[in-house]
């Protein structure tokens, strides 16, 4: 006679059956979709809302456009020239104003501009900072004034020659230098002489006279000069010069070219 099931078999048969019907269910509860609170949508709706009101305020609104222009650092130009050339768009949105297109249109207008910033000033404005190049040297030429910056660029013809700054004679037309140097390259020198020169030396300076690239001749006021000779050792020659002037005030003839043997002569 066969033998029934066991009491634990029929015990382990249910508890088979329970184990592979439970996880199961447990799943399906696991990936039930939640659907979003009032409170989810209130705050992604007031996001929204603030969004499309910043971007209709900075764009379509009056509250953040250009009303005024102001120039800052012009010396020689005036506000009204400056303004005139920038062109900066009044009425547009702040926002949409092309600062950099407006900082190329002075540049380009005016050469005397170094450099330019143009700035938003919040909410109605536009700054326009204006650096002007410095004259070093002038050209004369026909009763005008062409001047030259640091960097030996001719920037400028003016009717009156600024005050203070010394006239660039280039004297180089039978000079070998010219050919083989160039008129621009002997401007340079120049332009690094005169920059060397301490600022005491440099306001009583009253001609830079280049006759040749080694031969360089300052006129001082009192009708003294200074023979400098080339462009090299610049900071020694300074030092030499204002030693000269210390020690021989009433000589009006000086020579630094050669620094390790300078000399002073005449009254």
């Amino acid at each position: 006679m066969a033998a029934g099931p066991t009491t634990a078999e029929k015990s382990g048969t249910s508890r088979s059956k329970g184990s592979s019907d439970g996880p199961s269910r447990t799943g399906t509860r696991n990936h039930r979709f939640r659907v979003p609170g009032t409170r989810t949508l209130l705050i992604a709706f007031g996001v929204l809302v603030l969004v499309a009101g910043g971007i209709w305020a900075l764009y379509g609104s009056s509250w953040f456009r250009v009303e005024r222009v102001k120039t800052y650092g012009a010396e020689v130009l005036t506000p009204a020239e400056v303004e005139a050339v920038a062109a900066v768009p009044v009425g547009a949105p702040l926002v949409t104003v092309d600062t950099e297109a407006i900082e190329a249109r002075l540049r380009q207008g005016f050469p005397r501009v170094e450099s330019v910033e143009v700035v938003r000033s919040w909410p109605h404005g536009i700054g326009l900072k204006v650096t002007e190049r410095q004259p070093v040297l002038v050209i004369e030429r026909g009763g005008k004034f062409t001047e030259v910056d640091v960097t030996g660029m001719r920037f400028a013809t003016v009717s009156v020659a600024p005050r203070g700054v010394p006239r660039l004679v280039l004297d180089t037309a039978s000079s070998p230098s010219l050919r083989r140097f160039g008129a621009d390259r002997l401007l340079r020198e120049a332009v690094r002489v005169r920059g060397e020169l301490p600022a005491e030396i440099a306001r009583d300076t009253r001609v830079v006279r280049v006759t040749s690239y080694d031969s360089v001749t300052l006129e001082l006021s009192r009708g003294r000069t200074v023979y400098w000779g080339s462009g090299e050792h610049g900071p020694v020659k300074a030092r030499v010069l204002t030693a000269l002037l210390k020690a021989t005030p009433k000589a009006g003839h000086f020579d630094v070219s050669a620094p390790t043997a300078p000399a002073s002569s005449g009254s």
